[in-house]
């Protein structure tokens, strides 16, 4: 991030309602599981690989910008959680 001048923000080292990967990405992975069965690990690694490189370019650029918001949000609220 540094490479492209990008400020890098400070956070604690886990936190779902902060983190790019868990906020959006993994929310909707999480989404796009709902019900679903898988009968081999092999099974698993097709559908997550088929679930990545069928999200458009927008999709990836929209979390990381969300994650702006959300940070500017967590200041605003004094550092708490937050749910949506």
């Amino acid at each position: 991030m540094k490479e492209f001048k990008w400020e890098v923000l400070q956070h604690p080292p886990y936190s779902p309602h902060l983190a790019p990967s868990d906020f959006h990405l993994f929310r909707s992975l999480q989404n796009n599981l709902n019900g679903k069965n898988f009968g081999s690990v092999e099974a698993i690694k097709n559908y997550l690989q088929t679930f990545f490189a069928e999200k458009p370019r927008s999709f990836y650029e929209k979390g990381i910008y969300e994650l702006v918001k959300r940070w500017q949000t967590v200041v605003e609220n004094g550092g708490d959680y937050i749910i949506d």
